[in-house]
C-alpha cells in the first residue's frame, strides 16, 4: 500500500510511510466533497453511492483475486460490521450534501476526530485528558456556529444535522478499523466493507423509490460518470485499501488528526470550484473546531510510549466493555 510512497523515492520507517498515506486519503476525500455535490445535480443519492461502490467491488475484486480464495468466514464477519458504520456514514453525508454546503460539511464531518477519543472513552474505556474535553467543548461550540444561523434552531440546516450524523458514523469506523486491521488480511476487510456498501446500497436506493421517499435519477451524462469514477477507483477502492494498510502502524487518535486534513482540503477546493465562502459567525466556527481538534488530538494525546509496530497489539485501550475475555 506504500508503493505510491517509494515510487517518488522517498525512505522512511513503517509509522512515516503510514501517516503520508492517511494524509493521502484525507486529501483525496476532502477533493470529493466537490465531486459529489455537483453530482447529485444529475444522480439521486443513494443511486449513486451503489453505482459507485459497485464499480469499486468490481476494481478491487479484480486487482485482488488472490484475496477472494483466501477470505475466511471471521473476516466476512469483521468487514460487514465495518461495512454497517462506513456505508451508514456515507448515506447520511451524501444525503446531507443534498441542502449543505461542500464547504460546511466537510468541516462537520471533521468533527468525527473529536468523536473518536469520547467514544473511546464511553465504551472503550479508555481515560481521558481535560484537554481531551476542552477540545471537545470548544468544536461543539465551534459547530454551532458554523451551523446554526444567527436566528437560531429553527433554521438549521437539515443537511448540517445529516452531516453531523455521518461524523458520529465514521467516528466507530475509525475506531473498528484500528481493532481489526490487528487480526484480519487489510486486503480482505477492503473488499469485504465496499462489497458490503454495494450490498446494502442497491436494496435501499430501491427501497427509496418505492416508497416515493427518493426517486432513483441517473443522467448517464459523461460530467457524471467522470465524478463516478473519481469516487469509485480513487475515493474509495484505493484510498480505503490505503487507509487499512496505514491504521496498522498507528493508533485511531492519532489517524484522526491526519484526517482532520480533510475538511481543510474540502474548503480550499470549494473556494476553487464552486466559489463557496464562509460568513463571519462561520468562520469562527470552522476555527473552533480546528482548535478543538489540535487540543483533543495533539495537547490531550496520551504521554505513555507506544508499544511497537503494530501499535496495539494486545489492544489496550481498544477493548470493548462488553468484550469481557
Amino acid at each position: 500500500m506504500a508503493v505510491w510512497v517509494e515510487l517518488l523515492g522517498m525512505r522512511m520507517d513503517a509509522r512515516k510511510k503510514a501517516d503520508l498515506s492517511l494524509m493521502f486519503c484525507s486529501l483525496i476525500w476532502g477533493v470529493t466533497f466537490v465531486v459529489v455535490k455537483n453530482a447529485l445535480d444529475e444522480s439521486s443519492a443513494f443511486l449513486f453511492l451503489a453505482v459507485r461502490f459497485t464499480i469499486a467491488t468490481a476494481v478491487m475484486a479484480l486487482l485482488q483475486m488472490q484475496v477472494i480464495a483466501r477470505i475466511e468466514p471471521q473476516e466476512i464477519f469483521a468487514g460487514m460490521r465495518l461495512a454497517f458504520f462506513m456505508f451508514a456514514g456515507y448515506c447520511f453525508q451524501t444525503a446531507g450534501l443534498q441542502y449543505t454546503t461542500a464547504t460546511n460539511s466537510g468541516f462537520v464531518t471533521g468533527s468525527s476526530v473529536v468523536l473518536v477519543p469520547l467514544l473511546l472513552a464511553i465504551f472503550w474505556g479508555r481515560r481521558l485528558t481535560n484537554w481531551i474535553y476542552l477540545g471537545a467543548f470548544a468544536a461543539l461550540i465551534g459547530l454551532y456556529f458554523l451551523t446554526v444561523p444567527a436566528e437560531g434552531l429553527r433554521y438549521l440546516n437539515r443537511g448540517d444535522v445529516f452531516t453531523f450524523v455521518a461524523a458520529g458514523f465514521y467516528a466507530v469506523h475509525i475506531i473498528l478499523v484500528g481493532d481489526f486491521t490487528q487480526e484480519h488480511s487489510v486486503r480482505a476487510l477492503s473488499l469485504i466493507q465496499v462489497a458490503g456498501c454495494a450490498l446494502m446500497a442497491w436494496p435501499l436506493t430501491g427501497a427509496a423509490a418505492a416508497i416515493h421517499w427518493q426517486p432513483a435519477r441517473f443522467s448517464g451524462r459523461w460530467e457524471l460518470w467522470l465524478a463516478i469514477v473519481i469516487c469509485a477507483v480513487f475515493a474509495t477502492a484505493i484510498a480505503f485499501t490505503v487507509q487499512l494498510w496505514g491504521q496498522q502502524y498507528t493508533s485511531p487518535g492519532h489517524a484522526a488528526i491526519l484526517f482532520a486534513l480533510e475538511p481543510v482540503f474540502a474548503v480550499i477546493t470549494s473556494y476553487i470550484v464552486l466559489h463557496e465562502r464562509l460568513s463571519a459567525r462561520a468562520m469562527k466556527g470552522a476555527g473552533l473546531v480546528v482548535a478543538g481538534i489540535v487540543l483533543a488530538e495533539l495537547l490531550g494525546a496520551p504521554t505513555a510510549p507506544e508499544a511497537p509496530e503494530p501499535v496495539f497489539e494486545g489492544r489496550i485501550y481498544f477493548k470493548p466493555w462488553w468484550k469481557k475475555t
